[in-house]
């Protein structure tokens, strides 16, 4: 990238700060105000060009190692976050639609959204049981998080999946749109079929239609009783209606495609069974065309609401997806597993797979630490508000924002101010890279934010040096390596150090006396990088073979154990996350390969080394 201007390179004097009182006003929306802010945040949405996510565990990582780390392969970062959504469980989910203008004025319109998975329906879903973090539970506590709150007011929520099966589980009556009539030519039992459910249908109708003209005031409730029963009929609500029994799918396309030729006040709804399919169609008989309609309404009314009811803050999802405006976030692989598993469906096997699956719901996805790595000093830099502080101190990019939030009730709280920080970086970001992030349309991005979409592995490098696919050093002692090349290793004694069991090696035998690399991944576990080919297949066949001696042969001797990358990847996608790396390799290779298949063929194998910013346990 071309060097910045001077301009931007002298230290920041003067900022405007009328944001110092503002960063609380976060409207926070619990289950009591959840339907009144709908309306507002979907005004919000249709109004912003960005909409920056943010959100709140009860934990993410049990140990070091857990963390997404440099020499992750996309696979591999992706089974470690999806380990975690799985495992925990979200208690905030902030939501902020903001705007840039030209003249650097963000305009925001922050909100915190209180969770809590509840079985509003009584139906077991949904159920979940979730590990939580002291850590996290104790500075959302330091925070004000009132947790009683959150457990007796928090929102609740069904994903699309959950959803689909609560419906079946309900058995509510559902309307049938216009149906398609089948080209496929009607059989001889489908002619009986339909003759006898038409006839029984049209006999109905009249006797209700005669019933309703001949009878008076005085009739017993007896003889109507009677009349009702004799009929086969019964009422929806205030208007009559009659079940015809279906013993499959079929019958269910016939009846409809009868009722819609038959008569023009019959609307027919489907009776879900116990297991999905359809156990009857129900006919209601309205009294005119108008009352139909009137009719037609009532139900679309009552489905939207039951929907509602059932879907819970996932309709804020929906709104999001709705709008397919680029969604702006920190971590974003970490957030959007969660995201995926909590309000879309089980999260896929892979990597592709769930970038399929997110591209349909998410079309654009900024990750900010994509954008931070093109400022050198804040590629390591994982902190929002050290990144703010760096760019004010040594950037001219002042920022104005503005925060238009009627409600002031929850002023005093700071739940979900994170939102906040991220907007303000991403436009201080945008800023400082000459990046004018206004849309000419809602549905796509500008070029100069297109190359940084849908990025969401953390240790990915920027996009101009990722096209290079030749091993090269980087100015930041940075080289792309292929996972062929690197070796994991366990076993050695407790407390060496990487520059310890790097002189151990050396000497221990020819295939250490190319260039080679060690660092720990935590206490009870190396990775060995070999850079000249060839080297850690030669090594991997040395560790293994019975006739090995010499020095290496005695750490062998006293517990020495090695493995390829591939063993690593295994432990990942099976979830073996112990807290010591070695013992997860140790499982690893005591299950059997039947019970994982590989997938070296369709996923890339190369990572990034980062000499200068892997876990160094010589340093702490």
């Amino acid at each position: 990238m071309a060097p910045l201007p001077q301009l931007l390179q002298r230290r920041f004097l003067c900022q405007k700060t009328h944001t110092t009182n503002k960063w609380k006003t976060v409207k926070q929306v619990t289950k009591s105000n959840f339907a009144d802010t709908l309306s507002d945040l979907k005004t919000h949405i249709a109004e912003s060009d960005f909409i920056a996510v943010s959100l709140q565990r009860t934990g993410a990582v049990s140990a070091p190692w857990h963390r997404v780390l440099p020499f992750d392969t996309p696979d591999t970062a992706y089974s470690k976050s999806r380990h975690a959504a799985d495992r925990f469980q979200l208690l905030q989910f902030a939501v902020c639609p903001f705007s840039i203008t030209s003249a650097s004025k963000l305009r925001a319109h922050p909100y915190n959204f209180h969770l809590f998975p509840r079985d509003e329906l009584k139906i077991g879903m949904p159920s979940y049981s979730f590990s939580c973090q002291t850590s996290y539970l104790t500075t959302m506590a330091k925070e004000g998080f009132d947790f009683n709150a959150c457990i007796y007011d928090g929102i609740s929520y069904l994903s699309r999946a959950q959803e689909s099966a609560a419906r079946v589980r309900i058995g509510n009556p559902t309307p049938i749109p216009h149906v398609v009539k089948s080209s496929s030519k009607p059989s001889v039992a489908d002619a009986v079929f339909i003759e006898r459910i038409k006839s029984r249908v049209k006999y109905w109708r009249n006797a209700c239609k005669d019933s309703k003209d001949t009878s008076s005031k005085t009739d017993e409730a007896l003889v109507r009783s009677l009349r009702k029963l004799v009929l086969g009929s019964e009422e929806h609500g205030s208007r009559p209606c009659i079940n015809i029994d279906v013993c499959s799918e079929r019958q269910v396309q016939l009846v409809i495609e009868m009722l819609e030729d038959f008569s023009d006040d019959l609307v027919p709804l489907i009776i879900p069974g116990k297991g999905g399919a359809t156990q009857e169609v129900r006919v209601i008989l309205t009294s005119s065309k108008e009352d139909k309609v009137l009719f037609q309404k009532e139900l679309q009314n009552i489905e939207e609401e039951q929907n509602k009811k059932v879907r819970g803050f996932r309709e804020v999802i929906d709104l999001i997806s709705a709008s397919q405006k680029p969604v702006v976030s920190h971590n974003s692989l970490n957030d959007f597993t969660f995201i995926h598993s909590k309000f879309l469906a089980p999260l896929p096997p892979n990597f592709d797979e769930f970038m399929c699956t997110l591209r349909l719901v998410f079309p654009h996805v900024l990750d900010i630490q994509q954008l931070m790595k093109e400022i050198g000093p804040l590629r390591k830099v994982t902190n929002i508000p050290t990144a703010i502080s760096y760019l004010k101190d040594h950037f001219f990019a002042p920022i104005d924002m503005e925060i238009l939030h009627e409600d002031t009730v929850n002023e005093g709280k700071i739940h979900g101010h994170n939102v906040l920080s991220i907007s303000h970086l991403f436009a201080k970001l945008c800023s400082i890279l000459k990046i004018a992030p206004i849309q000419s349309d809602n549905k796509n991005l500008v070029p100069a934010l297109e190359k940084y979409a849908n990025i969401l592995t953390p240790c990915s490098l920027s996009p101009q040096e990722s096209t290079d696919e030749d091993i090269r050093v980087w100015t930041n002692n940075t080289r792309k390596v292929n996972c062929e090349h690197l070796v994991f290793l366990w076993g050695f004694k407790c407390g060496m150090t990487a520059g310890m069991l790097k002189s151990l090696l050396q000497g221990s035998h020819d295939v250490f006396s190319k260039e080679f690399d060690v660092r720990l991944v935590d206490k009870s576990c190396a990775i060995v990088v070999f850079w000249k080919p060839g080297l850690s297949e030669t090594f991997m066949d040395l560790i293994n073979s019975k006739e090995i001696c010499g020095s290496l042969g005695e750490m062998v001797s006293e517990g020495l154990r090695a493995a390829h990358y591939g063993t690593y990847k295994k432990v990942c996608r099976l979830g073996i996350l112990e807290a010591d790396l070695a013992r997860s390799l140790d499982k690893a290779l005591e299950e059997p390969d039947c019970l994982w298949q590989g997938d070296s063929e369709t996923n890339p194998l190369e990572v990034y080394w980062y000499s200068d910013s892997i876990i160094n346990f010589d340093d702490l």
